[in-house]
This record gives C-alpha cells, structure tokens and sequence, in this order.
C-alpha cells in the first residue's frame, strides 16, 4: 500500500527553507565579500564610515570564506553562527568609526540597522 503522503522532493534532494536560506547566506558572502575587497572606498562611502578601508579588504576575505563554507558544508549551521559573530563585528566596527561626511552619521545609523536586520535573519537560520 503506498503513502498517504505525497511525496514533493526529489530522493536525496530534500532541502528546507532553512537550507534555501543559508544557500543564499553563502552566495550574498561571496558576492559581498568579492565587493568589499574589490571596491573598499566605495562600501566605506555607501556604509557613511571614513578611513576603515583596509579592515573592509579583510573583513571581505572573512565574507568569502565563510560563503565557500556553507555551499560546501553538509551542515552549514557552525559557519552560519560564525555569519552572526562577523555580523557583530561588522556592527562594532560601523558604529566606532568616524563618519566619512557630513551626512555619513545618518549613512553609518542605516548602515547599523540593515546589519541588525541582517544578524537577525542569519541567527534565524543558524
């Protein structure tokens, strides 16, 4: 007698909106890291934060790796949290830093609030 239950994944390729979510985690850190070592200045300019270029290039490096870690982990959950720890630092680093420009205080606060949103929806899926 067969299932009651319709079956809608394929064999061996089950993923849930958990898994869909950190798929898209790894790609958004490779895409953002590649950003923050190509172009530093411009994401200092865009986040309202001056002279953080070099620690930008680094925290890009950061980005990449843990991106290449979840595509590539079986359970990406570890490199997920280390997303949530670098998010922290992402925050500290923002909002100790002079603003670049007059209307970088206003830039720099946005800049806090997306990566709030962002630790939250990476703790989500963690």
């Amino acid at each position: 007698m067969g299932s009651l239950v319709p079956r809608t994944a394929l064999p061996g390729k089950s993923r849930s909106i958990h898994d869909e979510i950190a798929k898209a985690l790894g790609y958004f850190s490779i895409g953002l890291g590649l950003a923050e070592i190509v172009a530093p200045g411009a994401i200092c300019r865009a986040a309202g934060i001056a002279g953080q270029e070099g620690v930008v290039r680094a925290y890009g490096t950061r980005e990449i790796a843990t991106g290449v870690a979840i595509l590539a982990s079986h359970d990406p959950t570890p490199w997920i949290w280390g997303r949530v720890v670098g998010d922290a630092l992402d925050i500290a680093t923002v909002a100790a830093a002079p603003s670049n420009r007059r209307d970088g205080e206003d830039r720099r606060w946005w800049t806090v609030g997306a990566l709030i949103a962002v630790t939250a929806l990476d703790a989500f899926t963690a």
